[in-house]
């Protein structure tokens, strides 16, 4: 058995996890999930019937891990060797973009993409994005002075934050901002990103045969 099992489906946020299994070098098999008939298996790991979601063979025990952020840095961890932890001077820069675009950038995203706007300023302050401007303005600033989350060193953080930022200027829920595209096209580079990309490209075109 391999030591992942790794629950996705290629046109999902699975993609982000199967790039981050691919730079620490993980041993994983997929488990394909269908939209419309979704496995025991997976919905036991995973009730909210949601992708991508990783399950962790480790010795005697059984670890199931689920929403992208937190299935990268786990990987980060569990395989320190890697070397893509943050640094103690790091860890402020890559949990703060970790974090920042998984909360308030996805939800800002997500309200735009289904019509949800607010224009009062004080019910603004209540959604934990502001305003889908605000929220992309400070994703271009804090990116703008480096050339990764942590500065000029890769690190499992640009896996989440560079697959919202390639994404997002591919299908045009980010603008298409020098920042954006100087910071996709470095982590396209990427042998794993590559690796994955490909992977899931393939498994798509076969969905869709």
């Amino acid at each position: 058995m391999a030591e992942y099992t790794f629950f996705t489906n290629p046109m999902s946020r699975g993609q982000i996890a199967r790039w981050a299994l691919h730079e620490v070098g993980a041993d994983y098999e997929t488990e394909l999930v269908e939209w419309a008939a979704k496995s025991e298996a997976f919905l036991a790991a995973n009730p909210l019937g949601k992708v991508p979601t990783l399950v962790h063979h480790h010795g005697d025990y059984i670890h199931t891990v689920t929403e992208a952020a937190a299935i990268c840095h786990y990987l980060a961890e569990m395989h320190p060797d890697a070397g893509l932890l943050p640094e103690a001077h790091e860890k402020a820069a890559y949990f703060r973009r970790l974090f920042f675009a998984s909360g308030p950038v996805e939800q800002a995203v997500m309200a735009r993409t289904m019509g949800w706007e607010v224009d009062d300023p004080q019910k603004q302050m209540m959604t934990g994005f502001g305003s889908y401007e605000r929220a992309v303005d400070t994703l271009e600033t804090l990116l703008a002075d480096r050339e990764f989350v942590c500065g000029n060193r890769f690190t499992m953080a640009d896996v989440y934050v560079g697959s919202q930022v390639d994404w997002g200027i591919q299908f045009g829920t980010l603008p298409k901002r020098r920042v954006f595209e100087d910071y996709a096209n470095r982590l396209r580079q990427r042998p794993a990103y590559e690796e994955a990309k490909a992977i899931d490209m393939d498994l798509a075109s076969k969905q869709q045969a």
